[in-house]
Formats: C-alpha cells, structure tokens, sequence
C-alpha cells in the first residue's frame, strides 16, 4: 500500500516537472502544437517511467496528424536523456526513471466517438415533436 502511494507521488512530481520542462526548455519546432502529458506510469523499481502526451489540435484518423504526432514522439523519445538529467536535478531521488514517450489517443477517440454521436443524433427528430406525438 506505501509503495503504491509512493509511486503515485513519484509520477505525479514527473509529470509536473517534465510538463514544465518541456513547455521551457525544448525548442524543438517540430514539436508544433501544445504537448501536454495526460499520464505517466513509474515501474515499481522506479526505472521506467512510461510518459502518455498528447498534442493539442489534431484528430484521430488524418495521415498527416498520425505523422506528425510521430515527429513529436521522435523529438521526445531523443530529448528522453536530456529530460531525464534536467528531471533528476529538479526531483532530488536517488533514482530518475527513463522516460519513455507514447502517444495518448483517449482524448483524440473521446472527440472522434463525440463526433459520430453529433451526427447520428442530428437525424433525429427534436425532442418537442416525440411529446406531441405522445399526446
């Protein structure tokens, strides 16, 4: 129970510090967009730290979004060692996991299926007519 407690806080202070570190200190330009990072897992032996970020503004399903949030996973994926040692300064731990980048696709599926629902119930009658009927 202490350990788990103890991992969330490790990812938690991940997160905060890699989020303001990668907001600051990579000017990368093929980062294009806002990068947020929605989740991060720390192994139990606090050796890896698996990093979920989506970027901002690009849906799910276009070939050049799929590319280019590909390009942004490179950028951070090479960045990891520089990431890494800028974390382990600002989190005094013994340990500073490696930091592994993934792309998030929650959010980009959540506002495709949001999407498909606008649509299917945009050829339903409004919500007036179903009560007149009713009558």
């Amino acid at each position: 129970m202490a350990g788990s407690q103890r991992l969330k806080r490790m990812a938690d202070s991940v997160q905060r510090e890699l989020s303001e570190l990668i907001r600051q200190e990579l000017k990368d330009p093929r980062l294009g967009g806002l990068v947020t990072i929605s989740a991060v897992k720390v192994s139990p032996d606090l050796g890896y730290a698996e990093v979920y970020v989506t970027v901002m503004g690009r849906e799910l399903g276009d070939e050049q979004s799929e590319a280019a949030n590909k390009e942004t996973l490179d950028v951070l994926n090479k960045a990891s060692g520089f990431l890494r040692h800028e974390l382990s300064r600002r989190i005094k731990t013994r340990i500073t996991p490696r930091l592994r980048f993934h792309y998030d696709k929650t959010n980009a599926y959540g506002n495709y299926m949001f999407g498909l629902i606008a649509e299917a119930v945009k050829d339903l009658p409004p919500a007036d007519d179903a009560k007149k009927d009713d009558e």
